[in-house]
């Protein structure tokens, strides 16, 4: 990929702060990646799966927050958010107070070098956050590499990850994962047709650990 402001951390903390700002001042909770579809997409999966509520799931790269309290809302307890920008998390803070979705934990962690206690969880969830590090501009690769050994890190063995990506398509995500993790499922997505071939334009996929 060509490197992008996308892959910046100076990208996303003014970005949050403009949407801190928005929901201080009109109570908007900002953008959700990939829609609401793609929410909608997890929590039945989960369900289909018969998750446990009680599963311990990890948000890489929450944002605002918003999945997690759609999560809580499906009957979820366990729940934590990461995000490195701390803009970021003082959004989903507050947007967290305003569902009244107290139970859901908050933290700003650098999912590439995440703290000892970030660890043990049945569940991660990556909505566009391996796509932001997929553009960074100083070494993507090696990024991407310190990406699956923090997912390893956390992630118990047998645990799921649940990724939504609008830049790999599921070969290539099956290739960057192929150390530690097996594919258990494409999740449907939209469709596109273009010039007589029909594509995706989101690649959603379920891993398991092992």
């Amino acid at each position: 990929f060509s490197p992008s402001v996308l892959g910046t951390r100076e990208h996303w903390d003014a970005a949050y702060e403009r949407e801190l700002q928005t929901f201080q001042d009109i109570g908007d909770t900002g953008e959700i990646w990939f829609g609401e579809e793609s929410m909608v997409r997890i929590i039945r999966w989960l369900e289909k799966h018969k998750v446990p509520l009680d599963s311990s799931v990890l948000d890489i790269g929450t944002g605002n927050g918003v999945l997690l309290v759609e999560l809580a809302k499906s009957g979820y307890m366990n729940l934590t958010g990461i995000d490195y920008s701390p803009s970021a998390i003082q959004l989903s803070e507050k947007v967290r107070e305003k569902e009244g979705m107290s139970n859901i934990k908050l933290k700003v962690e650098d999912f590439l070098a995440p703290s000892a206690e970030l660890s043990g969880f049945d569940i991660c969830i990556d909505k566009g956050t391996f796509d932001a590090i997929s553009l960074d501009p100083s070494d993507a690769v090696g990024k991407r590499k310190l990406y699956v050994g923090s997912l390893c890190r956390v992630l118990k063995p047998e645990g799921f990850f649940l990724i939504t990506s609008c830049n790999w398509t599921k070969e290539e995500l099956l290739n960057e994962f192929r150390e530690g993790f097996e594919i258990l499922e494409e999740l449907p997505t939209p469709k596109f047709c273009f010039g007589g071939r029909i594509g995706n334009s989101v690649t959603a996929l379920v891993f398991q650990r092992k």
